[in-house]
């Protein structure tokens, strides 16, 4: 397939062009084959400045961050660099840790805990990097950081609120008393939500917190009930650890009306067809979902969550 590809650009590109879609395809190719063996595990992608020092109470809070998911099971995603991405490496273990570090001419070096890992992906460019991070993460958080760190979390969100990737928890968080991402908050409440760029749901797509055991409380609260979804052909499917009650489907389909396209949100005990027999044991509600409405959806997710039946 590569060959084919490569060829067929050939045909209406100059010779840089071919390079870059060659290096694509080999990076992904590679990312996919060292996170296989490890697609049973959930993992969080965390993001954060390369330039923290380890006594900085923000290098602590990302440490102890990665120990308590690595406590629940978890694996930690960083970019290998040193900063908050070393504290992501130390508080998880290097057993646990993915580096998915990318070659600049200038300050990212690999940190000492995820050097020559066999989990450690080196990438040329920054675009299959970001492909990795959110497609193998079920989980994202980030800590204060500079352009990258904004750059990640503004199209960690984006992603999100349009669609083009499925629901995941998305946390900032501060170092304790910080202003850091509260300021960033405040900035998009003033700025895009009063000016109407964005809906007042979209700010359930994200939580802001200076406190580890929110963060951590948060993303384990996303998965107490709902597994996973995605989409077979018009219908979205949520798939559940447990179903729900017929009292609360319908609370979701009178309270969340708004974000079918039509129908109903209906309740199944097996896959549809077109799901590949995929997770054969979890329940799922299924709708036709209008695609834009992704804070609304998320809000319907927190509720199945929070239900006390779950």
């Amino acid at each position: 397939m590569l060959v084919t590809l490569c060829r067929m650009a050939a045909d209406d590109a100059d010779r840089g062009d071919v390079k870059i879609i060659n290096t694509t395809l080999k990076e992904l190719r590679y990312a996919f084959k060292v996170f296989a063996p490890y697609s049973h595990i959930p993992k969080v992608s965390v993001f954060g400045s390369a330039r923290t020092p380890q006594d900085h109470p923000e290098y602590i809070q990302a440490k102890k961050f990665a120990r308590l998911m690595q406590q629940q099971g978890w694996m930690v995603i960083t970019g290998a660099g040193d900063g908050i991405m070393r504290a992501g490496h130390q508080g998880a273990s290097r057993e646990a840790s993915f580096g998915v570090a990318i070659s600049l001419p200038f300050e990212q070096k690999t940190n000492t805990i995820i050097a020559d890992d066999p989990k450690l992906i080196t990438f040329k460019y920054f675009f299959t990097r970001k492909v990795i991070f959110v497609k193998e993460a079920r989980a994202i958080v980030l800590f204060p950081g500079g352009f990258g760190t904004m750059d990640e979390g503004f199209e960690s969100l984006t992603l999100v609120q349009t669609g083009k990737s499925l629901p995941t928890p998305i946390v900032m968080c501060d170092e304790p008393g910080g202003s850091y991402w509260q300021a960033w908050k405040d900035y998009v409440k003033r700025e895009l939500l009063a000016k109407g760029m964005i809906d007042e749901a979209d700010m359930n797509l994200f939580l802001v917190t200076d406190n580890v055991q929110d963060a951590v409380d948060e993303i384990l609260r996303f998965y107490r009930r709902y597994h996973s979804s995605r989409y077979v052909f018009d219908n979205m499917v949520i798939r559940l650890h447990s179903p729900v009650s017929a009292g609360l489907l319908e609370e979701l389909n009178d309270t969340y009306a708004d974000i079918l396209n039509d129908g109903r949100i209906e309740q199944f005990n097996e896959p549809l067809d077109g799901e590949e027999g995929e997770y054969p044991g979890k329940a799922r509600l299924a709708f036709h979902f209008d695609r834009r409405s992704s804070g609304r959806l998320r809000m319907l997710i927190n509720r199945i969550n929070a239900d006390d039946e779950s």
